[in-house]
C-alpha cells in the first residue's frame, strides 16, 4: 500500500511538472485595484505605480491560462522572452514593467503564444471589460460588501453572468476582479476553484490617490 501511494504521488508530481504550453481550457483575466496593492505592498516599496501622479485604478494583474481544475505555470517554451521595450509598453495598464515580465514568465509562457502576441491578447482582454466609473469617483475610503463591487461590474457589462466573474479580498480589502474568458476572449463560466467570491460585508475600498 505504501509503495502504491509513493507511485501515485510520483505520478501526480510528474504531471504537475509536465505542463505543456498552449494546453489549457480557458483564461482568467485578473484586474487588481491598485490602491489596495499600494496600501499592502507598493507604498513600502516606493513603487512608482503608487505615486499620486500615476492615477492607477483597476490595473491588469495578468491573463492566466487555466484548467477546469487548477492551472499551469512556468511552462517550458521555445518562445523568446519579452524585451525591456515590450514590458515597458505594458506599464500603462499593468503599472510596472516588472509585473509585465513576471506575468509572462509565470503565465504567458503557458499560453503557447509569443511574448508580443500574449501581451497583445492581454491588452485586448483588458479592454474587453468595462471598468465601472463609480470607483474612480471615490474621494474617501469606504467600507462596502464585496457583492456591491461585483454588481457594479455586472451592470457595466450586460453580457456577463455572476458565474463568469468573481471578486477577491485580501487583508479585509477589495483586491481583484477576475473574469473568465475563452481562448477567443468570450466570457465563460469559471471553474469551481476560481469562483470563490469574497464574502465580506465591510471590505475596505481605498480611493485613487
Amino acid at each position: 500500500m505504501r509503495v502504491l501511494l509513493v507511485l501515485l504521488f510520483w505520478a501526480s508530481t510528474a504531471l504537475a511538472d509536465g505542463e505543456k504550453a498552449g494546453k489549457f481550457d480557458y483564461y482568467v483575466l485578473a484586474l487588481s485595484w491598485s490602491p489596495t496593492w499600494c496600501a499592502l505592498e507598493g507604498d513600502a516599496r516606493n513603487s512608482p505605480q503608487c505615486d499620486a501622479s500615476a492615477d492607477y485604478g483597476w490595473i491588469l494583474h495578468g491573463l492566466w491560462p487555466q484548467y477546469h481544475r487548477g492551472w499551469p505555470a512556468h511552462c517550458p517554451t521555445a518562445e523568446r522572452p519579452p524585451t525591456r521595450t515590450m514590458t515597458e509598453e505594458m506599464t500603462d495598464i499593468m503599472g510596472s514593467s516588472g509585473l509585465a515580465w513576471y506575468q509572462w514568465k509565470k503565465h504567458g509562457s503557458c499560453s503557447g503564444l509569443s511574448a508580443p502576441a500574449y501581451y497583445a491578447l492581454a491588452r485586448d482582454a483588458y479592454n474587453s471589460l468595462t471598468r465601472p466609473d463609480v470607483f474612480r469617483k471615490l474621494k474617501d475610503p469606504v467600507k462596502l460588501p464585496a457583492s456591491v463591487v461585483e454588481q457594479a461590474f455586472l451592470e457595466a457589462n450586460p453580457g456577463l453572468e455572476p458565474d463568469m466573474l468573481t471578486i477577491t479580498c485580501r487583508a479585509g480589502r477589495i483586491q481583484e476582479a477576475r473574469l473568465c474568458l475563452s481562448k477567443s476572449l468570450t466570457p465563460v463560466p469559471c471553474g469551481r476553484d476560481v469562483v470563490k467570491d469574497c464574502q465580506l460585508d465591510n471590505a475596505l475600498f481605498d480611493p485613487i490617490k
